[in-house]
């Protein structure tokens, strides 16, 4: 397939470091490495570590960076013949961003734990752009059935979301602590599955809790409440220390109780007894290329349907504050 006529400049959003805004910048059209792709980007997920990223909680180490790491476009242009053929299809790529597969963490399928690992939108020039580069292991085939728009939280919220779901094993009663874009994908995913679920949201937040009912949440309320009945598992989504303790007094005797985010504040101490019977405390990191498969492949078969409130481009730092205070449902996604 020949190469589109592709533009010299481009629009991004650049981090230039914490406590200064983003801004809209022309940039050089990136060129693709050898086992790059260049990818003309049509959606961009609006994600909570892109505010650990603005606020100095996960360390861009060599700004200007563009964000954006939940990216949907179409293959416009390769780095070297081999990857060729992957010219005019549609790809997501997620925040892991590439890996060095020669440690033992790559050698043994835990590519998310490699100490060379690169992110997107942090390590790596990101989607908030008209176009971006990126590794061609880490671009993934999306379902035609998912515009776009509603396609880009699956590379994120979806996948590692998806991850921490597979931590609790065969939990039927699930509490989701913070009903944001990744709950309301599990939530999807655990009805599928005969779950039964139990939201836990910011106190008050009554436009999530009934978007959680609507989801099929056998409960809804505050996330330091008790529910109705002890859970088996939980994950944690909300980056919110204090909540492990609540979780874990949520729990039934035998039940996990899963940190999802990459960053959380501090946790306070608690009594032994809230660890004791067997409980288990677990964190997730990243994901890694079987998880976003596995995620894309499931999508249709459920399917999950992403709840989406579109932002263009210029719009970045509205999308980004909305997120944090809450004002939206579902998942937010910049629009090129």
């Amino acid at each position: 397939m020949s190469q589109p006529q592709l533009p010299g400049q481009m629009r991004a959003v650049v981090f230039d470091g914490v406590g200064r805004p983003l801004r809209l910048a022309e940039l050089p059209l990136p060129v693709p490495e050898p086992g790059q792709l260049l990818i003309d980007v049509e959606a961009c997920g609006v994600c909570r570590t892109d505010l650990h990223l603005l606020d100095g909680e996960v360390e861009v180490s060599s700004p200007p960076r563009v964000l954006g790491h939940q990216i949907i476009g179409t293959v416009v242009a390769a780095g070297d013949e081999r990857d060729g053929a992957a010219i005019g299809s549609r790809v997501g790529v997620p925040w892991l961003g590439w890996t060095c597969g020669q440690c033992e963490y790559c050698l043994s399928g835990r590519e998310n734990l490699c100490p060379r690992a690169r992110f997107t939108g942090c390590d790596i020039d990101g989607g908030m752009a008209d176009y971006a580069a990126a590794d061609a292991r880490y671009c993934f085939p999306v379902p035609d059935s998912y515009p776009s728009v509603q396609a880009a939280p699956l590379m994120c919220a979806g996948a590692i979301g998806h991850r921490a779901l597979r931590m609790c094993g065969d939990a039927h009663r699930l509490g989701l602590y913070g009903f944001g874009a990744a709950a309301h994908i599990l939530a999807q995913v655990g009805r599928w599955q005969g779950r039964e679920l139990y939201a836990f949201t910011r106190p008050g937040d009554s436009d999530a809790q009934a978007f959680a009912i609507e989801l099929g949440a056998a409960w809804a309320g505050d996330s330091g409440e008790a529910p109705p009945q002890p859970l088996d598992a939980a994950i944690l989504l909300a980056p919110v220390g204090a909540l492990v303790p609540a979780a874990l007094a949520a729990t039934a005797p035998g039940g996990t109780v899963v940190c999802g985010g990459i960053h959380m504040s501090d946790i306070p101490s608690f009594p032994y007894e809230l660890l004791w019977h067997e409980r288990t405390l677990r964190s997730v990191a990243n994901l890694t290329r079987e998880d976003a498969r596995e995620l894309l492949e499931l999508a249709p078969r459920v399917p999950l349907h992403t709840h989406v409130r579109s932002y263009p481009l210029e719009q970045a730092e509205t999308a980004l504050a909305d997120l944090r205070e809450g004002r939206f449902t579902g998942a937010a996604v910049l629009v090129t």
